[in-house]
């Protein structure tokens, strides 16, 4: 992973968000997940976003990861306009520029660590040989190269987060997006892998957005949004 991320610009845009509205339509019905949001994401930012079951919060990570598109309004990333993309474009602006961590980590079971890390690297040009060091890095980076053989089911709930995480980093993205990382398990792993994030944060400079319910877990974020009923109630530091 490229260390030179240390060096960025605090307090440059990364991020925006422009009058975004998301609907879904059921039938006849129109299902309004939330209307009319603005918001900006600082290069370098360790931002949380909290809400009850079925406040959007997930819909909106996605949106920011390129999944879902809004049903009006503006996403910006840097200087391009990616909710205008193609879905072809879109995933390639997703291979070059996002890392997701997932609450149940989503990892392939009949892979070894390493080879769940370096998938990926698959839709790169990377040699063979680059992709092998890439990967060992990443394992190194949250200390799991010496399980690098090993399958998920060989190891604990918070040894596959961080196998989730190594491999959301290898590619060396420029964003982060958390889903509940810490929703499958304990409190004392939950914090072990929370302050893993905030390491990648302060020493890489990696911008990083987690979705969460759990107060003590966005405790660890520098800014903390709450969005409940499709709207920002309130925003503020942790």
């Amino acid at each position: 992973m490229d260390t030179d991320n240390r060096q960025i610009t605090a307090n440059t845009t990364l991020y925006n968000l422009k009058n975004v509205s998301k609907h879904f339509t059921r039938g006849r019905e129109v299902i309004p997940i939330f209307d009319n949001l603005d918001m900006s994401i600082k290069r370098g930012e360790f931002l949380a976003i909290m809400g009850p079951s079925g406040s959007g919060k997930t819909t909106l990570l996605n949106m920011l990861g390129g999944i879902d598109q809004p049903t009006s309004g503006e996403i910006w990333f840097e200087d391009q306009r990616i909710d205008q993309f193609s879905e072809n474009a879109l995933a390639r602006w997703r291979a070059a520029n996002i890392g997701f961590i997932f609450q149940f980590y989503n990892l392939m079971p009949m892979l070894s660590a390493a080879r769940n890390v370096e998938l990926p690297l698959l839709l790169t040009s990377l040699s063979k040989k680059r992709r092998k060091q890439s990967v060992e890095a990443a394992l190194e980076l949250v200390d799991l190269k010496d399980r690098a053989e090993h399958k998920p089911r060989e190891m604990s709930g918070g040894q596959q987060q961080r196998v989730a995480i190594a491999r959301a980093i290898v590619s060396d993205p420029k964003l982060l997006l958390c889903d509940e990382p810490t929703g499958d398990i304990d409190r004392k792993t939950s914090n072990e892998i929370l302050t893993m994030l905030q390491y990648l944060n302060k020493d890489y400079g990696k911008t990083i957005v987690m979705v969460t319910h759990d107060f003590e877990a966005a405790k660890y974020a520098a800014r903390i949004i709450h969005l409940d009923k499709g709207r920002f109630i309130e925003q503020g530091d942790s």
